[in-house]
Formats: C-alpha cells, structure tokens, sequence
C-alpha cells in the first residue's frame, strides 16, 4: 500500500475510456485492461477495473479463470447468468448485488442467457452491468461467492452500501469483500436528488446512467468518473433520472 499523495479532482469523461466492441460486446474499460494498456492508468485506490458492458442476448464470456481478485458485478438493464467451479450459479438482476473472491483459482461463465435456465423462449434484450475489480487484503484465500437482493434500500434514494469489507459496515453492507479498506456503494436518484459523497483518501465516483451534478466540478455524463484523492464530501445531484456507483478506499495499490 502507499501513502497518500496531495489533494485532486480527476475527471474522465466517457469517450476517454479504452473501447473494445466485437459482434456480441459493447465494452468500455476505465483502467489498462487486457490488450488496452497505459503504465499511468492501472487503477485508482485498490480498483483495478471498472469496465461497463453491454452484451447481446444468447452471448457472453465463456469459462475463464480469475485469481487473488475481489469482483463485484452490477447489473442495470437485463440479466445475467453467472456459473462457476465452485458449483455457485445464479441469474444477476438490477439491484442484486454479486460477489466473487477468486482467491486460490477459480473458473467462471457470464452469459445474456436467462432465459435458458428459466426454460423461455429467446429475447431481444441485451444486459448491461459494471464489473469492478478491487485486490484483497491478502492472496491464496478460500474462493466464494456470494449474492443478496438490495432493491427495496435503493427505492429510498440515498448511497447504499453495496459490498464492503469495512468494519463500519459489518451490519450494513449487503456483501463482505475481502479488502477491509474499501467499500462500493450505489445510489438511483430521481432529478432533484442529492447525496453527499463520504471522505476518504481514495474515491471513484462512476455515472453508468443519466447524467448528474458534482459540486465545485459541474456537469457529469452517463461513462463518465471522477477519481478523487485526499478529499471528498461533495454533494452529487442528479439532473435527471441517475444511477452512480461509488468507491471509498482507504488504501492504494502501490503503483
């Protein structure tokens, strides 16, 4: 981990994101990610990736391993079938929260295929999520997997914590992380809604959709993020219907 250098705003809009677009997937990365790679841009605090993906129906990521990783999917439009080694398997729905600690090895699937498992006939619809990748506290653990419904908390319009490894939130958040120096939170706001955003040395502030307003930085659209070092507080609002996704971490990954 590293000491935390001088106050900054860091505003990246959408269209700085490094684009990988195939037949099946539409994908934006917010860091260096797989054959996209920049030395300065590797990860902000401990999140490695921040990749927004848009997959056509009946596609998806094929059986692919991870290790010593802590990866946390969020769905906002369709669904999401997640299968792996370790015998866990689900459907990914819009305000579930999913986990999975790949710790020693672990191989997983992730498919716009729901329909399958639910026997129905196939659907037009694509599924877009946000998939963030934060390191553990420590390698080799236990892989796991874990998955909670949190929809009925974010009707109420406020930052919901959504996976943590924090001891503030031992009671609080839906999923545990093993990083117990960071925390991701979520918020749907209606135009007009504000949440003031926590203080920390580390934050990412991500707009999957609509578009809102960061105090003392102006306008921020949908793709686009704000990497805050040393400071934090400011007040979001949206300007119309939003859903931003929010990491606090009180730690870095040494550069």
């Amino acid at each position: 981990m590293t000491a935390t250098p001088n106050p900054q705003i860091d505003i990246r809009r959408a269209d700085e994101r490094f684009p990988t677009k195939i037949s099946w997937l539409d994908s934006k990365h917010s860091f260096s990610f797989g054959r996209h790679h920049d030395p300065a841009n590797t990860h902000h605090g401990v999140l490695l990736v921040n990749n927004d993906d848009v997959v056509r129906p009946g596609a998806g990521f094929d059986t692919h391993p991870h290790r010593d990783m802590e990866i946390v999917t969020w769905v906002l439009q369709g669904s999401l079938v997640h299968q792996d080694s370790e015998g866990h398997n689900g459907v990914i729905y819009p305000g579930l929260a999913q986990r999975m600690s790949a710790g020693t090895g672990i191989l997983h699937s992730e498919k716009n295929d729901a329909w399958r498992l639910k026997g129905g006939d196939s659907h037009e619809d694509p599924v877009h999520f946000v998939q963030m990748w934060v390191v553990p506290d420590e390698a080799g653990i236990a892989p796991g997997y874990e998955q909670l419904e949190i929809g009925d908390e974010l009707l109420k319009g406020g930052l919901v914590p959504v996976a943590s490894g924090m001891e503030k939130h031992r009671d609080a958040a839906a999923i545990r992380i093993k990083n117990r120096y960071a925390a991701l939170y979520a918020a749907r706001l209606q135009a007009g809604q504000s949440v003031q955003l926590p203080e920390a040395p580390y934050l990412h502030l991500f707009v999957p959709r609509g578009k809102v307003r960061l105090e003392g930085a102006g306008a921020l659209d949908t793709g686009d993020a704000v990497r805050f070092t040393a400071t934090g507080g400011q007040k979001v609002t949206a300007v119309e219907d939003a859903e931003i996704l929010v990491w606090e971490m009180h730690a870095a990954v040494a550069a």
